[in-house]
């Protein structure tokens, strides 16, 4: 009733063409022209001046980014925290009621 049904292999239809041969190609070098006159290099990008206020804001917003990552992480290694120790105390009162059970009997 329930027999797995085994694929075929499908036949090719159509025309088959035959592998077609490449044949390598010889490479005649190019007569050798001059190499270009040399271009002036193109100017540098200016370089950035940091400012005592660019300097302090860049430390308060780094400063920032990490106490808002510390916090993050922080609070879910709290979060772990407490439903790991509750978990534990459902354990322990299954376990005495469990026991209290079968001393009854």
């Amino acid at each position: 009733m329930l027999r797995p049904k085994i694929p075929t292999m499908p036949t090719l239809t159509g025309q088959v063409t035959p592998p077609v041969v490449v044949e390598p190609t010889t490479i005649v070098p190019a007569s050798q022209t001059p190499p270009p006159a040399s271009v002036a290099p193109a100017p540098a990008r200016p370089t950035v001046q940091l400012t005592p206020g660019t300097a302090l804001a860049l430390v308060g917003g780094g400063t920032a980014v990490v106490l808002v990552v510390g916090a993050v992480l922080v609070s879910m290694l709290l979060a772990v925290a407490i439903t790991g120790a509750s978990v534990a105390v459902c354990a322990v009162v299954l376990r005495s009621l469990l026991a209290s059970e079968t001393k009854r009997r």
